[in-house]
């Protein structure tokens, strides 16, 4: 079966791959406009928060109620 897939390489943690979209594809949502902005749209999104983790800064984890790095 056909997928689109988008993921996002954590620059800030080693080896780690977030995935955004894993989503199978089929010739029904290229079908109609509707059907193949909805597609366009949610690949937009996923790309978008793609993106953001790659540009966002490390995470601040939280020790006895303190952000550390």
């Amino acid at each position: 079966m056909p997928r689109i897939i988008v993921t996002a390489e954590d620059p800030h943690i080693p080896d780690s791959v977030g995935i955004t979209l894993d989503e199978d594809v089929r010739t029904v949502h290229l079908s109609t406009d509707h059907a193949a902005s909805q597609l366009v749209e949610r690949i937009a999104w996923a790309v978008r928060d793609a993106e953001a983790r790659c540009s966002a800064e490390p995470a601040m984890a939280l020790s006895n109620g303190v952000a550390v790095r």
